[in-house]
């Protein structure tokens, strides 16, 4: 009997042990953190700029052919259909030569994001490895970034490391801990 007793009270403490070993949870706010970054909004800067200098360029584009459309329509009179038909042409590839630029500039994978990934992507790696080194240090076992999709209905100010991961990237003074 001693041993049925033994062998149903070890599994419940064991069970007990996990229980009492909690995993703990906090959340950043990755975009304020971000946005303390004097390189972030350095980057930011330039992708505005040429962004700025693409948008002129496709308006110009669009300048052109509207242009071309105007007196292809003056003209239509004096043309005989093959000469109407072949500037129609002409311009509807001028066209899609403007189509062909704004997805190269604008579209997935274009030179904006391309731009992008290259002068934002090592500012969030530092961050990550911020956000990582504050977990290890606080012992905390899930970080969530609160300014991204995952939605949180409520969240504790207690659990905000945010704090935390701007003292650790060397962008606040040192508080007291939080908790």
């Amino acid at each position: 009997m001693k041993k049925v007793a033994i062998f149903i009270a070890l599994p419940a403490l064991l069970l007990l042990a996990q229980v009492s070993h909690a995993q703990r949870f906090g959340y950043v706010d990755a975009r304020f953190i971000l946005g303390q970054m004097p390189e972030y909004a350095k980057a930011e800067q330039e992708i505005n700029a040429l962004s700025e200098s693409w948008q002129t360029e496709i308006s110009n584009m669009r300048a052109n052919i509207q242009q071309m459309y105007d007196a292809l329509k003056a003209e239509e009179v004096l043309l005989t259909k093959e000469m109407y038909d072949q500037r129609l042409v002409k311009v509807q590839e001028k066209e899609e030569e403007l189509k062909d630029y704004q997805r190269k500039t604008f579209g997935y994978e274009g030179l904006l994001f391309l731009k992008r990934q290259e002068l934002i992507k090592p500012l969030q790696d530092k961050v990550y490895e911020a956000v990582e080194d504050v977990a290890k240090k606080k012992r905390v076992q899930i970080i969530f970034d609160k300014s991204s999709d995952l939605v949180m209905i409520y969240t504790d100010p207690r659990f905000d490391y945010t704090d935390y991961v701007l003292e650790e990237l060397g962008l606040k003074e040192a508080d007291e801990d939080k908790f």
